[in-house]
């Protein structure tokens, strides 16, 4: 049963937070346009496309950002309940500090809530939309760069793999195209082509200077034709996967797509696993963060808020600093994804106890 004091605590929270958002996000917005309205009108992007972009532009920061307007609007309103030393009154009338912290911790599993529902359904698809914009209409050589598109090697199953040295995007031709097919370790035949080219309405390929070698128990097997069409066992999409495809998908699909990409030997496993990873690690974050801005906040300071704000705003830059050079390092070495992803909510976990048994005090 909520009492008056959780109901105002609780109001205040979730109040304070959604105007951190609404106060930062035009601010956002605004700071994004005047970037980018050169490229934008220079390419002559229809209006509609860079409404939507900013739909999407508004959901993906807000999940981005989110651990960081929690913790500065908490600290924030709780400062102000310190300085009108309305927290002394609470406390003195009898309340216990846990029991003062319930409202905040009711707060933080609304949020969590509302951030694993945008992680799980929302972020995604606005993902999707966000980096398409970008690549396609903001960077130089978006629609090269938007895909592995040099040396592309890919196992498609057990038994198949292929490769491409190059893959042009305009035409959807790749370059020196080998395909391989084995019987365990023997190689059953291998097809070779200077080119290879996608044909959308046909959904095949047509090889250029196919070459196909089937290897016999004494001789083997030469075809030598100037061009072929063919199906096989992979489409664009695994000949060059989007560079965040991860990003782009929902739970099941990338845990499906995971499995998929682990069977092939993909060299991205990490990249995708740190994606996965912090889909949930970034609700959990509400707490942990919920416990420190508390913690630091609820103590009448001389500084008044502006020295509460101060200590907030530079462990929220460790936070981020943390979540950033973990996750790099998982994506670009042998670090486990899992570790690198939870380390920043580990070392803040501890850091909230300590900062929960002083405030007690």
């Amino acid at each position: 049963m909520l009492t008056i004091i959780d109901k105002y605590i609780l109001k205040r929270y979730l109040a304070t937070f959604s105007v951190m958002l609404l106060l930062f996000i035009p601010i956002g917005i605004i700071v994004d346009v005047s970037e980018k309205v050169n490229k934008i009108l220079e390419n002559k992007v229809p209006f509609g496309k860079v409404a939507a972009y900013y739909v999407d532009f508004v959901i993906y920061f807000t999940n981005f950002l989110f651990p960081i307007f929690l913790f500065l609007s908490i600290i924030w309103f709780t400062s102000k309940l310190a300085n009108n030393t309305e927290i002394i009154a609470i406390l003195s009338s009898g309340i216990s500090f846990s029991r003062f912290l319930r409202p905040y911790l009711i707060g933080a599993v609304l949020v969590s809530i509302f951030a694993l529902l945008l992680g799980f359904f929302l972020v995604p698809k606005a993902s999707e939309g966000f980096k398409n914009f970008r690549y396609m209409y903001l960077m130089g050589n978006g629609r090269n760069e938007m895909r592995e598109t040099n040396d592309v090697y890919r196992q498609i199953s057990d038994t198949e793999f292929i490769y491409v040295s190059n893959f042009n995007q305009t035409d959807n031709t790749g370059y020196n195209f080998v395909y391989e097919k084995f019987d365990k370790e023997k190689l059953v035949h291998k097809i070779s082509a200077n080119s290879i080219k996608w044909n959308e309405k046909q959904k095949n390929y047509t090889l250029y200077n196919f070459n196909k070698r089937t290897v016999g128990a004494l001789n083997d097997k030469i075809e030598f034709l100037n061009s072929k069409d063919m199906k096989f066992n992979f489409d664009l999409e695994d000949l060059t996967p989007v560079v965040y495809i991860a990003e782009t998908l929902g739970l099941t699909e990338l845990d499906n797509f995971i499995e998929k990409e682990r069977k092939r030997g993909s060299s991205n496993i990490n990249t995708y696993l740190v994606v996965k990873y912090r889909r949930y690690s970034i609700p959990i974050s509400a707490f942990i963060l919920t416990i420190i801005a508390v913690s630091v906040s609820s103590m009448k300071r001389r500084g008044g808020m502006g020295i509460n704000l101060a200590i907030g705003i530079s462990l929220a830059f460790v936070y981020v600093f943390l979540d950033k050079i973990f996750s790099i390092l998982a994506e670009k070495s042998t670090f486990s994804p899992l570790i690198a992803v939870w380390i920043p909510n580990i070392v803040f976990g501890i850091l909230a106890i300590i900062l929960l048994r002083n405030a007690k005090r």
